[in-house]
């Protein structure tokens, strides 16, 4: 691997740890207020894009 492509690889995880802890403050901000939306629905579905976007850049990466 090229030096460029560890790099990206590097920002990629930690754009993802960060996208995580932003959808771990989320449900528990939503968790303290139940009013706003059912947590685990939130949570979940911030997962689900968050790993979307990742496999996204993968997969732009490797190709």
């Amino acid at each position: 691997m090229s030096v460029i492509t560890m790099l990206v690889l590097c920002v990629a995880l930690l754009m993802i740890l960060v996208g995580l802890a932003a959808v771990v403050g989320l449900g528990y901000a939503v968790h303290r207020r139940p009013a706003l939306a059912v947590p685990v629905g939130v949570a979940l579905t911030g997962a689900g894009v968050l790993v979307a976007a990742a496999i996204g850049v993968l997969q732009i990466i490797v190709a």
